[in-house]
């Protein structure tokens, strides 16, 4: 069983920490009046619903209603328990927390399993880059690095080493330290011969590039032959901590560059983000030998919403480029594509032109990726024959007439006519022929999300007595005496929505044990996630912190008469019942009841 923290720690790292800070890890926020708005982490959105109040140090989404605190935000994205949360705030706040145990340890929210692969790796990871760079053996390695441009901060910063190459290295060093042999083998580290069951490293005598996860987790390696030995690069397999599809290579390094600058900027491989940051673009990522996911997509989309695509430039690359940029641009993200001379790749291009040149003249010029279409359709193309310039028109105004914006239509139907000295009116006619062609299919697949979405709370039309509830724990959890106030005006009566009912039953147990009235302390004693999103949703109401004894007495009012309402119908029920049995001395009396009951409302 996890150890408990006591409520004084937990209250102390809940003040040392701001939730803006935290969540702004994880999502892009944007400051709007008040409060930060971002892109939801919890469900898919292209409008920005999710709100963070530093006020209240609370979140809420308004689109999926997701809600609660900073403890209860990373145990919902991490999968974290309480305990697990409050470690890794108070190692952020630099708070002490004496805790033994699982709630300790580096990686508590990932199985057993998982949890000692990751271990195996930092300690190979480790191994790997001491020999590289403090070993006689690790010296033919470490002058081949240098002599290929990479300095010894580079090689710091990505922790790149050298496997010996010994056969059993590994096998003997992490079986030393207690791994079992079955485990490394399923993380990879290590091969099982089929005939004779006997164990091998897999990666011998390469330089080691260690592959991190978002957490600064090392998870895999990708080994680089020094000679002609093949494969060039020999990388880790998936295990159940590796997943190409779902890692950016320096994600983990290049996340705060990234916000700092509010745009990332996508490699094809590691190599090359290596080689950019030498040259002092350090927002560099890679997806990891394999094309640009969805998953790679929302990642990058929750950080930072501009990405200049720098693949190379020959025609593999140049493919990936195109849908890379177009799946980015569809997400809604804004991109711009770097090109290259031709068959270059960015760690050519600073070898042969300077850092400063890369910078500059290629990401620094990255084009828009309309520009980059334009040069995508003249590949393989002989624009002086007829056929080959009629092909590549249309397929540019088919381009044309998905953009939104009126001015950048006409800047680049204005470009098309210059150059083959075409009719602008009859470039025009054919563009609106492709758009009112494609409107019904754009309708169809247009996305509730793609609307515009108002930062305000949403009216959902909720009954007088619903929101009369809600107003009334807003003030109950800031004050106790309101609280005790409301429970000796309901007389024994209960609320309406359970929900809330069970808040208040919460709330008073959580003064009857001597707490003082805080929303956010009383965020961290709930323990059931339903009822802190609730209490979350209540939080973010624009209320007076004041309330008059005439507006307590109203939500009272509101919430009583609901159930004497609910009594009427239940009255007049049993008055058509009576009348249907021909008793009308019962049905009269009942008349009676429901007459007074009225009179109360």
């Amino acid at each position: 069983m996890a150890e408990r923290i006591a409520e004084e720690k937990v209250n102390e790292i809940r003040q040392a920490v701001e939730i803006v800070d935290v969540i702004g890890d994880y999502v892009q926020l944007k400051k709007q009046g008040r409060n930060y708005f971002g892109l939801c982490p919890f469900h898919g959105e292209n409008s920005p619903s999710f709100s963070v109040s530093p006020d209240k140090q609370i979140y809420h989404c308004f689109g999926c209603g997701a809600g609660g605190n900073v403890f209860s935000f990373l145990m919902d994205i991490d999968g974290l328990s309480f305990q697990e949360a409050a470690v890794k705030l108070a190692d952020r706040a630099n708070i002490e927390l004496k805790l033994e145990g699982q709630a300790a340890g580096r990686n508590p929210q990932l199985p057993e399993g998982s949890k000692q692969m990751i271990e195996a790796h930092e300690l190979l990871r480790k191994f790997y880059h001491h020999l590289l760079v403090n070993t006689k053996e690790g010296q033919d390695a470490l002058e081949y690095l240098l002599n290929r441009g990479f300095t010894q901060e580079s090689i710091d910063r990505f922790q790149i080493g050298y496997a010996l190459p010994s056969w059993d290295f590994a096998v003997k060093l992490l079986e030393k330290r207690g791994f079992s042999l079955e485990l490394i083998v399923k993380a990879g580290l290590v091969i099982q011969r089929e005939n004779d069951g006997t164990y091998f490293d897999r990666f011998r005598n390469r330089i080691m590039f260690p592959i991190l996860d978002h957490q600064g987790n090392t998870i895999a390696f990708s080994g680089r032959a020094m000679g002609d030995e093949e494969p060039k690069y020999l990388n880790s397999p998936e295990t159940q901590i590796f997943n190409k599809s779902k890692t950016l290579y320096n994600f983990h390094l290049a996340r705060g560059s990234i916000r700092k600058q509010q745009q990332a900027v996508l490699f094809e491989g590691f190599a090359d983000v290596i080689s950019a940051n030498r040259a002092g673009v350090e927002n560099g990522v890679a997806t990891m030998g394999t094309s640009l996911t969805e998953e790679h997509i929302s990642l990058l989309k929750r950080n930072v919403q501009a990405v200049t695509v720098c693949y190379d430039s020959d025609k593999a690359g140049i493919e990936a480029a195109f849908r890379a940029s177009s799946m980015l641009s569809k997400a809604g993200v804004n991109v711009r594509v770097a090109t290259m001379p031709d068959g270059m790749d960015p760690d050519d291009f600073i070898k042969i032109h300077g850092e400063e040149k890369f910078r500059n003249d290629i990401i620094g010029s990255s084009a828009t990726l309309m520009a980059f279409k334009l040069i995508y359709y003249r590949r393989g193309k002989n624009l002086q024959n007829e056929g080959d310039r009629l092909q590549y028109i249309e397929e540019v105004l088919k381009e044309i007439s998905t953009l939104d914006k009126a001015v950048e239509k006409d800047l680049y139907l204005r470009q098309l006519a210059n150059e083959f000295s075409l009719s602008l009116d009859a470039l025009v006619q054919q563009l609106n022929q492709l758009v009112q062609a494609s409107a019904p299919k754009r309708q169809n697949q247009q996305r509730p999300e793609s609307r515009p979405v108002s930062y305000t709370r949403k009216s959902d039309l909720k009954p007088a007595y619903h929101t009369a509830e809600r107003r009334m724990i807003y003030h109950m959890m800031r004050d106790a005496d309101i609280a005790y106030k409301v429970q000796e005006m309901l007389a024994g009566s209960t609320l309406n929505i359970d929900e809330h009912q069970a808040i208040i039953t919460y709330l008073f147990a959580y003064y009857e044990k001597g707490h003082d009235p805080d929303p956010g302390a009383f965020l961290n004693y709930l323990q059931d996630n339903k009822l802190k999103r609730v209490v979350a949703d209540i939080e973010i109401m624009p209320l007076n912190e004041e309330i008059s004894d005439q507006e307590l007495s109203d939500y009272i009012k509101q919430v009583l008469n609901y159930q004497k309402m609910l009594k009427i119908k239940e009255k007049m029920a049993e008055q058509k019942q009576a009348e249907r049995q021909n008793d009308f001395l019962r049905a009269a009396a009942i008349a009676t009841e429901i007459i007074h009951l009225r009179k109360t409302l």
